[in-house]
Protein backbone atom coordinates (compact mmCIF):
# COMPACT_ATOMS: atom_id res chain seq x y z
CA UNK A 1 0.00 0.00 0.00
CA UNK A 2 1.01 3.35 -0.43
CA UNK A 3 1.78 5.74 2.50
CA UNK A 4 -0.28 8.43 1.26
CA UNK A 5 -3.16 6.23 1.80
CA UNK A 6 -3.29 5.43 5.15
CA UNK A 7 -2.75 8.55 7.42
CA UNK A 8 -2.82 9.43 10.88
CA UNK A 9 -6.09 10.16 12.82
CA UNK A 10 -6.11 13.81 12.56
CA UNK A 11 -4.79 14.46 9.46
CA UNK A 12 -7.49 15.23 6.27
CA UNK A 13 -8.14 11.98 4.91
CA UNK A 14 -8.31 10.69 7.90
CA UNK A 15 -12.26 11.68 8.11
CA UNK A 16 -12.97 9.43 5.12
CA UNK A 17 -12.61 6.32 7.10
CA UNK A 18 -14.73 7.78 9.94
CA UNK A 19 -17.83 5.43 8.26
CA UNK A 20 -16.42 2.40 9.57
CA UNK A 21 -17.14 2.86 13.59
CA UNK A 22 -20.76 3.91 12.61
CA UNK A 23 -23.56 1.61 13.86
CA UNK A 24 -24.32 -0.04 10.66
CA UNK A 25 -21.10 -0.66 9.92
CA UNK A 26 -19.94 -2.32 13.02
CA UNK A 27 -22.82 -4.53 12.65
CA UNK A 28 -21.38 -5.43 9.49
CA UNK A 29 -18.13 -6.15 10.61
CA UNK A 30 -19.64 -8.11 13.54
CA UNK A 31 -21.62 -10.30 10.77
CA UNK A 32 -18.34 -11.05 8.65
CA UNK A 33 -16.62 -12.01 11.65
CA UNK A 34 -18.77 -14.12 13.05
CA UNK A 35 -19.49 -15.94 9.40
CA UNK A 36 -15.99 -16.40 9.02
CA UNK A 37 -15.05 -18.17 12.59
CA UNK A 38 -18.23 -19.95 11.92
CA UNK A 39 -17.48 -21.30 7.98
CA UNK A 40 -13.92 -22.05 9.95
CA UNK A 41 -15.62 -23.86 12.48
CA UNK A 42 -17.96 -25.73 9.80
CA UNK A 43 -14.69 -26.56 7.79
CA UNK A 44 -12.71 -28.21 10.84
CA UNK A 45 -16.05 -30.11 11.69
CA UNK A 46 -16.29 -31.26 8.06
CA UNK A 47 -12.50 -32.18 8.65
CA UNK A 48 -12.88 -34.42 11.82
CA UNK A 49 -15.68 -36.71 9.62
CA UNK A 50 -13.84 -36.71 7.15
CA UNK A 51 -11.32 -38.49 8.82
CA UNK A 52 -13.99 -40.65 10.80
CA UNK A 53 -14.87 -42.07 7.35
CA UNK A 54 -17.11 -39.86 5.47
CA UNK A 55 -15.92 -39.41 1.83
CA UNK A 56 -17.62 -36.83 1.47
CA UNK A 57 -16.66 -34.24 3.99
CA UNK A 58 -13.23 -33.66 2.51
CA UNK A 59 -15.07 -31.80 -0.50
CA UNK A 60 -16.37 -29.55 2.41
CA UNK A 61 -13.46 -29.22 4.83
CA UNK A 62 -11.82 -27.23 1.69
CA UNK A 63 -14.80 -25.65 0.58
CA UNK A 64 -15.57 -23.74 3.98
CA UNK A 65 -12.12 -21.61 4.03
CA UNK A 66 -13.27 -21.34 0.55
CA UNK A 67 -15.87 -19.28 2.03
CA UNK A 68 -14.41 -18.01 4.52
CA UNK A 69 -11.83 -16.22 2.06
CA UNK A 70 -14.21 -15.01 -0.21
CA UNK A 71 -16.35 -13.01 2.83
CA UNK A 72 -13.02 -11.43 3.91
CA UNK A 73 -12.02 -10.52 -0.27
CA UNK A 74 -15.80 -8.87 -0.37
CA UNK A 75 -15.60 -7.28 2.71
CA UNK A 76 -12.22 -5.53 1.57
CA UNK A 77 -13.53 -4.61 -1.21
CA UNK A 78 -16.83 -3.18 -0.14
CA UNK A 79 -15.03 -0.90 2.52
CA UNK A 80 -12.05 0.02 -0.66
CA UNK A 81 -15.12 0.77 -3.04
CA UNK A 82 -16.82 2.84 -0.16
CA UNK A 83 -13.60 5.18 -0.16
CA UNK A 84 -12.22 5.48 -3.41
CA UNK A 85 -15.86 4.38 -5.44
CA UNK A 86 -15.07 3.31 -8.88
CA UNK A 87 -15.89 5.53 -11.93
CA UNK A 88 -18.87 5.97 -13.24
CA UNK A 89 -18.69 4.70 -17.00
CA UNK A 90 -19.56 7.93 -18.79
CA UNK A 91 -22.38 7.55 -21.56
CA UNK A 92 -21.44 8.77 -24.71
CA UNK A 93 -25.17 9.83 -25.55
CA UNK A 94 -25.70 11.85 -22.43
CA UNK A 95 -26.72 15.74 -22.08
CA UNK A 96 -25.79 17.39 -18.56
CA UNK A 97 -27.85 16.30 -15.60
CA UNK A 98 -27.75 13.05 -17.28
CA UNK A 99 -30.34 12.77 -19.12
CA UNK A 100 -29.66 10.22 -22.25
CA UNK A 101 -29.68 11.51 -25.88
CA UNK A 102 -30.32 9.97 -29.00
CA UNK A 103 -27.55 9.06 -30.77
CA UNK A 104 -26.34 10.52 -34.10
CA UNK A 105 -28.33 9.64 -36.62
CA UNK A 106 -31.50 8.18 -34.61
CA UNK A 107 -34.66 8.85 -35.37
CA UNK A 108 -37.13 11.07 -33.37
CA UNK A 109 -39.79 10.13 -32.15
CA UNK A 110 -41.69 13.62 -33.15
CA UNK A 111 -40.57 16.32 -34.98
CA UNK A 112 -36.88 16.93 -36.50
CA UNK A 113 -35.44 19.00 -33.60
CA UNK A 114 -35.49 22.30 -35.05
CA UNK A 115 -39.29 23.21 -34.83
CA UNK A 116 -41.54 21.38 -32.30
CA UNK A 117 -44.15 19.11 -33.04
CA UNK A 118 -47.68 18.75 -32.74
CA UNK A 119 -46.63 15.58 -30.21
CA UNK A 120 -44.13 17.50 -28.76
CA UNK A 121 -46.88 18.50 -26.34
CA UNK A 122 -48.17 15.77 -25.17
CA UNK A 123 -44.49 14.87 -24.95
CA UNK A 124 -43.63 17.73 -22.46
CA UNK A 125 -45.05 16.11 -19.45
CA UNK A 126 -43.50 12.98 -19.95
CA UNK A 127 -40.22 14.62 -21.06
CA UNK A 128 -40.81 16.71 -17.34
CA UNK A 129 -41.57 13.11 -15.46
CA UNK A 130 -38.24 11.49 -17.03
CA UNK A 131 -36.46 14.59 -15.80
CA UNK A 132 -37.71 14.66 -12.26
CA UNK A 133 -36.88 10.96 -11.77
CA UNK A 134 -33.47 11.49 -13.07
CA UNK A 135 -32.62 13.68 -10.23
CA UNK A 136 -34.36 12.17 -7.93
CA UNK A 137 -32.24 8.64 -8.47
CA UNK A 138 -29.01 10.95 -8.78
CA UNK A 139 -27.15 9.40 -6.18
CA UNK A 140 -29.25 6.68 -4.97
CA UNK A 141 -28.34 2.99 -4.93
CA UNK A 142 -24.75 4.23 -3.99
CA UNK A 143 -24.19 0.99 -1.69
CA UNK A 144 -27.94 1.34 -0.24
CA UNK A 145 -27.53 4.18 1.97
CA UNK A 146 -23.73 3.43 3.57
CA UNK A 147 -23.17 6.78 2.71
Amino acid sequence: MAASRWRMPGTGESSQWRFLITRKWLGWHVLVILSVLGMLWLGDWQLHRAESGNSLSWAYTFEWPLFAIFAVVFWVKTIRDEVHPPAEPRDAFALPGGIPALPPGALRAAGDGEEPAADDEELAPYNAYLARLTKEVSGHGRWHGFR
